[in-house]
């Protein structure tokens, strides 16, 4: 990192003893690598990052003032995922065209129903929370598109009013994601890459779909052969 940028992630859940070693680099420019009997120079320039409050926690005597003091040159406060849902959107779109990539899936689009239901929930999570929703989402789903019935639980229950959908309406939607994926192994004769096919899945997609909708993991590896 000589001479570049040095990110630190969390800086709020650091020990007290690993607080007075990021304090010696930040003050003196130097420090021990691992194992090490002689200190090295560092020249390096560090954001720090945290979702805690470190005024409180200084009070708290859970962080060093001085070290505090020493990353706090340029405050940079970025609001909460509920405070700017407008940007909810376009994460979710990259969200999707990452983990449809890590998923080798097509890339689908988000429906108007269920982009609503992001917008109106709060996010606890912050955005964390917001790409493992779509992870599970682009995973479970078994259309073109995103919808409602994908998105977590959570989301359901308590995005705006924090009116329950009918948990007879979940309970359908489970049910049909069932059935399509039964059918699709009869089609296949238990093969779980033809299978896959059939439904537009990678197969890794289709067996976590299985385990998540609590079907036997009554299946084949591999294609029929001659497919």
């Amino acid at each position: 990192a000589e001479g570049g940028t040095l990110f630190l992630d969390e800086v709020g859940e650091l020990a007290a003893g690993m607080q007075a070693k990021l304090l010696r680099v930040l003050q003196e420019r130097e420090f021990e690598p691992v194992g090490g009997t002689r200190s090295i120079k560092a020249d390096v320039r560090v954001i720090a990052a945290t979702n805690r409050n470190l005024q409180e926690a200084v009070q708290g005597g859970r962080f060093r003032d001085d070290l505090y003091y020493r990353l706090n040159v340029v405050t940079v406060t970025t609001p909460p995922l509920r405070e700017r849902r407008e940007d909810i959107a376009v994460l979710a779109e990259n969200f999707m065209e990452k983990m449809s990539q890590k998923c080798k899936v097509a890339k689908k689009k988000l429906s108007p129903q269920a982009q609503e239901l992001l917008k109106q929930y709060d996010w606890p999570g912050n955005v964390r929370e917001l790409e493992n929703a779509i992870e599970r989402a682009v995973v479970l789903g078994v259309a073109a598109e995103i919808l409602p019935e994908d998105l977590p639980e959570a989301v359901l229950e308590y995005a705006g009013t924090g009116t329950p959908l009918d948990a007879k309406f979940l309970g359908a939607v489970k049910e049909n994601k069932k059935q399509l994926v039964v059918q699709a192994l009869e089609q296949a004769n238990g093969y779980y890459v033809d299978a896959a096919k059939i439904l537009g899945l990678h197969p890794n997609s289709l067996l976590r779909l299985i385990r998540n909708l609590g079907l036997k993991s009554a299946g084949k590896s591999g294609s029929a052969p001659g497919s």
